[in-house]
């Protein structure tokens, strides 16, 4: 079929000529229009509850709102997690949902849910609303609002704060793509009523009476018409408030009739309600600004385009001398990583080019490969588009215009070696030169098309990752996928096309340049490929121990999730003393602004977002803040020359300002830490348990030990407790003697320091609270709420401390949940240390040095997290690929021994990936990941095209096998090396870069360069080899074949990733023992053993008398010769205390006692359970193994049937299948049967390897 496809191109070029132009128009278009974003948007299918009730402190938030909510939300299908917040005022729920339900249905089901968690909370409690459908990455435009200089003293924060609320933000919604504008700082304008309480109680009023009074004297109303002749009239009636004035001119009452009017009892001015968030920037004080958020999945740049379109608008609506400032715009991070990724391309297709000019020898054979690259791409962006993958940093950071053209490369090269083959001279006829391709095609082509469906298989195991790794890998696998396949498309079609058209109707027999590089490297390579011809079994055995070698590096190497992102920008988590207030947050930010701009010139501005928005997207405290601290280019900085650097000599800085701490990430990252984990940092540890107070002591006992280990940046418990409170706690029995009730008194202590509104003052369209409450001096004094007075139904004012006590109390900050359980997080940022060694040293050192009660446990969130689950993807999906390139092997060359020669390729690919990682310093990621995953599949290509002009030169006659190697390499070297060095060298310009972006790429370049460096040598020197062996063993005799067996077995189980168990010596031991050593090694035990030696001390002690006392007195009243006075006493409790502290400290005895019997039975119970297992798993590898040698025996059987006739193909796949089964099945128990006796020797508390007896 493949050489129908090449037929069909050269009979219908002009047909192949219009489709290749539809094709560059299709592709052009969906340029044009494709998205483009800086990286994916990795965040979690999430929609976010947010309840604010300004009154409620954080327990009462939690009981009243939070759980219900939680409780309502578990309900809903597909939801992975909740995650809440519960603080002073304000309820976060986080319901996370599995990718696969729609957002707009989540959407829906959570709405649904709103209803019927409304119905459980409280009246005047706040009502549930979900949070706009943005994502991490929708914060797109950050500005602020602010004064040109010389006109500071026009504009106060209020006054800015209005412009933004009424002018811009208005202006600003509606654009395409923009969901919210969330307004950040200065003051909301309110009309203010302030009572002094000694006015009230002068005048024996009650605020109450204020409040109805306002209440009720601010509305329009209407009374219907009249009709008056042939007119009629409608009655309409103004009553609303207009101004102060009239606000002042409100009748509360008369008093022997005079009327007391607002204006008599309070002030009237303008105000603003109490504050949980503010901003300041650059040191100057209080500024004001606004965050767009955009629409989840819309075009980011087309976006931002919009945005800054219609700001300019609004600008020129401002009043005169104000100003809109982005000091966030993501279109700078976009423009930067897009460009790190246009010059790779460019740089690495103009590599490519390069060598495949110089190795083909012949400008246009180089020009038709060269010009597949840009129409592979114009196809990859058409398919990119219709399938909503947009253009970013990761998507189009793996593409290798090397790979991509792999497949050209050996259609074109297999072109031009068989015009010179042909042996014609002069001038090529049109005819003559079509059969020539033709003929090529039919030799190379099968090649060609298998080899880069392998490479396509290979990123199969990309496109099964899920959840936030696949969200990051996927687009990346995407893109490469569809370049690949228009590649593969226009190698069938439109190259041999050009190649009728442009390759040379004049042929030259002269010898270029290209030929005598070609020929250069075939003298080199042809003594190094006969000396392990010479030498099989020592050439064998140091490739193998390379092999050892190098596996064993890899276990050393750590791993992180991926690296870091350089924004350009950095982000600062300030955090205070839990209880500060926000003018003291604000002093310190504005501190820090100023430290940092005098201190650091690369600097440009600094903007600080203290507490929470007007939209709570991040619920902080107002002893927190989000310091941006936007930088000059990298190239400019001077006081340090890594962000690393930078940041600790900032730390150094800041460490001046007392009882503030911080903590330095990125702004990118840090919200999709938080959106991803609930944490801001890169690593979360997390303590689960009930007792807030305890879990913070454990917290930061876990902290004191973390901070000592290496790579550990920041270190940052959560503030959840620390929370000064006023408490009133009521006297029942004295409020109903005086009248009351709770409600009245709730709402009047609510009223008179929160602020409560009385009505709406409209000023146009624009709207403001009309709002009652004390003075401010009346409000920050403790003795306001002392003498609060409150009015009974018979109108008589009650003191408030004469019906409730007060106190000041410590509270709780916050409250965080993870799936309705109570946790605290330690936020860690990892510097200079790879994630995956840091994690491993915490848990080993909290394990040995950390204690939690029974109830209480650890786990690890973030980067780490991720970085574990995007292994255990990998772990069933690489062997499925793995499996899948194998059958394909197989039906390339109907040659299962054939198929596993090729199939060394990768174990011997990854050495070259490893060291080049271990050279360069670089821990294993995720993006080295891809980088093997890629590389496979160019390894297995290069030992397809060696392998399958082996068996062609045996078909054409030659028999000799050393003859047929040693022409067949020389042959097939450069189509080899042409594969394999513009592959290779295509990377080098992501591998070298460091401009924006470019530390996410650098692992998989390092990892593709290193391995096909390697696997390139090995293939041309031990493919061959093996060939050799399985040749000869097969012909010869059993001795050589065996010998070929135990050459390849380890190179086949590591490909299959069929590891076996760990080398170390091990053990024998039974269940009793197991026992034992538990029991002996427990550290609970051995507490509860010294708690009931020291109870059983204590009952001793039970009747102990009090020693004796003894008094000698001399000279009193005679001399001291004759008057002495010698006395002995001894007190006595009375007997009754004696008894009861005996039966006590027999009481603590038996306690201690059941403890440890119970921590006794509890071990014993858990080492018998899992020891079950172990001995199941150990006896379920023994049945496995024997059915395994039963299929295999089975599996040899039907081969030799297939080769005499006996059966077919199918049944031979059949028995393929069947083995392969059974060694998924191996794999599966054996990782059972690892992880059971971990836990079991994690419970003997002991690192000796045992086998169960």
């Amino acid at each position: 079929m493949i050489n129908n496809i090449i037929d069909f191109s050269l009979r219908n070029r002009l047909i192949i000529g219009l489709l290749t132009l539809a094709m560059i128009a299709w592709g052009a278009y969906n340029f044009t229009i494709l998205p483009i974003d800086a990286v994916p948007d990795i965040t979690d299918n999430q929609v976010q509850v947010i309840t604010v009730s300004p009154t409620l402190a954080p327990q009462e938030v939690e009981q009243f709102i939070t759980f219900p909510v939680e409780v309502a939300m578990a309900n809903i299908q597909d939801v992975k997690e909740i995650r809440s917040i519960s603080r002073f005022g304000l309820s976060v729920v986080t319901i996370v949902f599995k990718d696969r339900l729609d957002s707009y249905l989540a959407r829906q089901l959570v709405s649904e849910q709103i209803t019927m968690a409304q119905g459980d909370i409280p009246e005047g409690y706040g009502k549930p609303e979900m949070m706009p459908i943005t994502t991490g990455l929708g914060e797109i435009y950050q500005y602020v609002l602010e004064p040109e200089p010389g006109y500071e003293h026009l504009y106060d924060p209020m006054k800015i704060r209005t412009i933004q609320d009424w002018i811009v933000k208005r202006q600003l919604s509606g654009i395409p793509g923009i969901v919210e504008i969330s307004s950040f700082g200065g003051f909301l304008k309110q009309y203010e009523v302030t009572i002094k309480p000694r006015t009230l109680v002068g005048m024996d009023l009650s605020i109450t009476e204020i409040f109805d009074a306002l209440e009720k004297n601010n509305q329009n109303s209407g009374g219907s018409y009249i009709e008056k002749g042939p007119d009629v009239y409608y009655i309409r009636t103004e009553g609303l408030v207009k101004n102060l004035d009239d606000i002042k001119n409100i009748v509360i009452k008369n008093i022997e009739d005079i009327p007391i009017l607002i204006g008599d009892v309070a002030e009237v001015n303008l105000g603003a309600p109490p504050r949980f968030g503010a901003m300041t920037k650059d040191g100057k004080g209080e500024a004001v600004g606004g965050i767009t958020l955009m629409l989840k999945g819309a075009n980011t740049s087309q976006v931002i385009k919009a945005v800054k379109e219609r700001v300019e608008i609004v600008q020129k609506t401002l009043p005169e001398g104000l100003r809109i400032h982005p000091y966030l715009d993501r279109s700078d991070l976009i423009s930067k990583t897009i460009k790190t990724v246009r010059n790779n391309l460019i740089e690495g297709g103009l590599i490519v080019i390069f060598i495949l000019i110089l190795l083909l020898g012949n400008y246009r054979a180089g020009l038709i490969v060269a010009s597949v690259i840009p129409l592979s791409m114009l196809f990859a962006f058409s398919l990119m588009n219709l399938f909503g993958v947009s253009a970013n940093l990761m998507s189009l950071g793996a593409i290798d215009f090397g790979l991509i053209v792999d497949g050209s490369v050996i259609v074109v090269e297999g072109i031009i070696y068989q015009i010179h083959r042909s042996g014609i001279k002069g001038r090529i006829s049109r005819h003559e030169l079509d059969r020539n391709i033709s003929l090529a095609g039919a030799r190379v082509s099968k090649s060609a098309v298998f080899g880069v469906i392998i490479i396509l298989i290979v990123y199969l195991p990309i496109l099964a990752f899920t959840g936030i790794e696949g969200k990051m890998f996927k687009p990346m696998a995407q893109t490469v996928s569809f370049a690949l396949l228009g590649a593969l498309i226009l190698s069938l079609t439109y190259v041999p096309v050009m190649a009728s058209l442009l390759l040379g109707n004049e042929r030259s027999l002269k010898t270029n340049f290209a030929d005598r590089i070609v020929g250069f490297l075939e003298k080199s390579h042809k003594p190094v490929l006969q000396f392990a011809l010479r030498n099989r079994v020592l050439f064998s055995f140091l490739v193998l121990v390379i092999l050892l070698i190098s596996i064993w590096k890899f276990t050393r190497m750590g791993g992180e999730f991926i690296p870091t992102l350089e924004e350009g920008d950095l982000a600062v988590q300030m955090t205070l003393q839990p209880g500060s207030s926000l003018s003291q947050s604000i002093a310190s930010s504005t501190q820090t602004e100023k430290i940092l701009l005098e201190n650091f010139p690369e600097v440009i501005e600094v903007v600080s977002k203290i507490g929470t928005a007007e939209v709570p997207t991040d619920p902080m405290a107002v002893e927190d803040a989000d310091i941006m601290i936007i930088m000059k280019p990298k190239s400019e900085w001077v006081s340090a020359g890594s962000r690393d650097e930078l940041v600790e000599k900032m730390k150094e800085e800041l460490s001046a300002l007392p009882g503030v701490s911080f903590e330095f990430t990125q702004p990118i990252q840090l919200r999709f830490n938080e959106l991803m984990t609930g944490v801001k940092s890169d690593v979360a540890v997390k303590i689960y348990g009930e007792d807030l107070d305890l879990l913070y002591n454990k917290a930061n006992e876990a902290a004191s030990i973390i901070q000592k280990i290496e790579g550990a940046g920041d270190v940052r418990v959560e503030q959840i407790v620390g929370l000064p409170q006023l408490v009133i706690k009521y006297k029942r029995d004295k409020i109903a003697r005086a009248g009351l009730n709770i409600n009245d008194i709730n709402r009047v202590i609510r009223t008179a320091f929160a602020g409560e509104s009385a009505g709406t003052v409209f000023e146009g369209e624009r709207r403001f609270d009309l709002v009652v409450r004390l003075c401010e001096e009346c409000r920050n004094n403790f003795r306001s709420i002392q003498n609060l007075r409150v009015s009974n139904p018979a109108e008589e004012l009650i003191v408030l401390n004469q019906v409730a006590d007060i106190e000041i109390l410590e509270g709780p900050m916050q409250i965080s949940r993870d799936n309705t359980s109570r946790r605290i997080t330690i936020g860690i940022n990892v510097r200079n240390r790879d994630v995956e060694s840091f994690i491993s040293e915490v848990n080993d050192k909290l394990i040995a040095q950390f204690e939690l009660p029974a109830g209480y446990y650890i786990t690890f969130g973030g980067q780490f997290e991720n970085l574990q689950t995007a292994k255990r993807s990998s772990s069933i999906a690489v062997p499925i690929a793995l499996t899948i390139i194998l059958i394909l092997l197989y039906f390339t060359f109907y040659s299962l021994k054939h198929a596993l020669m090729i199939f060394t390729a990768i174990p011997l690919a990854a050495v070259g990936g490893i060291w080049a990682l271990v050279l360069r310093g670089m821990p294993f990621s995720i993006s080295a990941g891809v980088g093997f995953i890629a590389l496979f599949g160019v390894a297995v290509l290069n030992g397809i095209v060696l392998i399958s002009y082996y068996n062609q030169l045996k078909s054409e006659g030659m028999t000799d096998i050393l003859e047929r190697v040693l022409v067949g390499t020389r042959t097939r070297l450069r189509p080899v090396l042409m594969t394999a060095s513009v592959a290779a060298l295509g990377f080098v310009p992501m591998a070298l870069s460091t401009a924006a972006g470019a530390e996410v790429q650098k692992p998989l370049a390092t990892v593709v360069i290193g391995g096909i460096i390697t696997s390139t040598f090995l293939t041309l020197v031990f493919l061959p080899l093996i060939y050799v062996m399985f040749d000869e063993g097969f012909k010869v005799g059993k001795g050589m074949g065996k010998k070929a067996l135990l050459i390849l077995l380890p190179f086949f189980l590591i490909s299959g990733t069929l590891l076996a168990q760990d080398p170390q010596s091990s053990e024998l031991i039974s269940m009793e023992e197991a026992v034992k050593i538990a029991l002996d090694n427990n550290y609970q035990l051995e507490n509860a053993r010294l708690d009931i030696d020291k109870a059983e001390k204590l009952r001793k002690t039970s009747f102990n008398l009090p020693p004796p006392e003894l008094f000698l007195e001399m000279g009193q009243i005679n001399s001291s010769l004759n008057d002495r006075y010698l006395s002995v006493s001894q007190s006595f409790s009375f007997p009754t205390i004696y008894t009861s502290r005996g039966k006590l400290n027999r009481a603590i005895t038996d306690l201690e006692n059941e403890k440890y019997s119970m921590t006794h039975s509890e071990v014993v119970a858990s080492v018998m359970s899992i020891y079950s297992n172990w001995v199941l798993y150990h006896e379920q590898i023994k049945l496995v193994i024997t059915i395994d040698s039963i299929y295999q025996d089975f599996l040899s059987a039907a081969e030799s049937r297939f080769a005499s006739g006996d059966i077919n193909g199918l049944e031979l796949i059949m028995a393929e299948t069947k083995a392969a089964a059974i060694m998924n099945v191996y794999q599966r128990i054996n990782t059972e049967l690892m992880v059971a006796e971990n836990n079991l020797r994690a419970l003997m508390n002991t690192d000796t390897r045992y086998t169960p007896s």
